[in-house]
């Protein structure tokens, strides 16, 4: 895992979920700039995906459990697709605020996935 990468997910994570709520609370229904901004920060997640499974072959250990670190990143893979198929389906301006929440909540999980990999003890 990259610091300054996962620095940079949490926060493009936080925007992205802060405009789509802001943007289902006014009415608005899934468009481009909600549905891009999820698809963006879930393209983000898979490249963190490939960063964790390079990471640890280059020398760069978690210093948590990796099996619980993985169980993360996975569930916060699958959320952005989850979400968006969801706003796909139910076009509605609550889509658009789950969206938002799906991409809170991948920052909650960017940041403990980062307290994992680099703070904890074993």
């Amino acid at each position: 895992m990259i610091e300054w990468f996962t620095t940079v997910q949490i926060a493009i994570a936080c925007a992205a979920g802060i405009v789509c709520l802001v943007l289902g609370l006014i009415g608005r229904l899934p468009g481009d700039v909600s549905m891009g901004a999820t698809a963006l920060v879930a393209l983000l997640l898979i490249a963190q995906l490939v960063v964790t499974i390079v990471s640890p072959i280059v020398g760069n250990d978690p210093t948590g459990s990796l099996a619980e670190f993985y169980i993360y990143l996975i569930s916060a893979v699958i959320l952005p697709f989850a979400g968006g198929f969801w706003a796909l389906i139910e076009r509605n301006r609550w889509s658009t605020v789950i969206l938002g929440v799906v991409c809170l909540a991948i920052a909650v999980m960017l940041y403990r996935m980062h307290a994992i990999w680099f703070v904890q003890s074993v």
